[in-house]
């Protein structure tokens, strides 16, 4: 079902040594998009110079890059391991130039450097390039590590939610007011840090939730909810009571799985001009 949101370009900027980190962060931002889109009503869209950038000739590669890519971005994320880059007319290298031009624009920019084990045959000059210059930029700002893939997917998410909320968005503006009830369901995924294994990987635990949206213009009454699922056992801790969904308003149903639930479903039970109406959503 189409949903109004603001859509905010973040753009993954790093030297070509970390391509895995890049394919992290983009992994990140649409998983990002999965649990929290709707609810927030924001689309983080990735962009990458190597899939996003639109060839055309006539000046220096970066300064082309600088234009599809920084200034059109909302959000940079930086990603450095064991190289610098390569340099360019304006600065030490490519990656270098769009932080800056992001941070002159006043764009929120997010460091991060890998703490992994340096690979072999690393360029010693590219090296200590890299360390000079966090060293320059580590009196600007906070940088942030990452060990791995799976720590810097956390530290992504972390990131974007600081940046949504700090620009304050509000909730867009439909152009029509829509009129009767309209349910809609929205399956939602919470991860929660707890901490580290002993490998020094991030340890999560995942809360599974319903939201159910009435987007109508009218108080959707005398609601109910119920679920079902061929196999396997899917548990729903509804109220006690039937409750009010006002317009424009939702409400929360926890949810558990056992394994090996298939097709799940919720059943919502409504009164709407004095006749009872129901709906059943699949919510995998």
């Amino acid at each position: 079902m189409s949903f109004v949101a603001t859509v905010l370009r973040v753009m993954i900027a790093s030297p070509s040594d970390i391509p895995d980190a890049r394919d992290a962060v983009e992994q990140a931002i649409y998983e990002w998009n999965g649990t929290y889109a709707k609810n927030k009503q924001v689309v983080l869209m990735p962009w990458r110079w190597e899939t996003s950038s639109v060839p055309v000739m006539g000046e220096h590669p970066q300064s082309l890059i600088n234009a599809q890519g920084v200034d059109e971005s909302d959000i940079v994320i930086a990603l450095f391991g064991s190289r610098l880059g390569s340099p360019t007319p304006a600065a030490a290298s490519g990656t270098v130039e769009e932080i800056q031009r992001a941070v002159d624009s006043d764009k929120p920019v997010h460091v991060y450097f890998s703490m992994a084990p340096l690979p072999r045959g690393v360029d010693p000059k590219q090296l200590e390039g890299l360390n000079q210059f966090r060293a320059d930029i580590g009196q600007r700002g906070l940088l942030g590590e990452f060990d791995n893939n799976a720590q810097l997917n956390h530290e992504v998410w972390k990131a974007v939610e600081h940046d949504i909320a700090a620009a304050d968005l509000g909730a867009p503006v439909l152009t029509q007011k829509p009129t009767g009830v309209r349910i809609r369901v929205q399956s939602e995924r919470e991860r929660e840090a707890t901490g580290v294994d002993k490998r020094g990987r991030m340890k999560y635990k995942t809360k599974c939730h319903f939201d159910v949206h009435n987007d109508g213009g009218d108080d959707a009454v005398d609601v109910t909810f119920e679920s079902e699922a061929n196999t396997g056992l899917m548990r729903i801790s509804p109220p006690s009571a039937p409750v009010t969904i006002q317009a424009g308003s939702s409400w929360r149903i926890p949810v558990a799985y056992s394994m090996g639930v298939e097709e799940p479903r919720l059943k919502v039970s409504w009164l709407e001009n004095n006749e009872r109406r129901e709906k059943t959503f699949d919510v995998q």
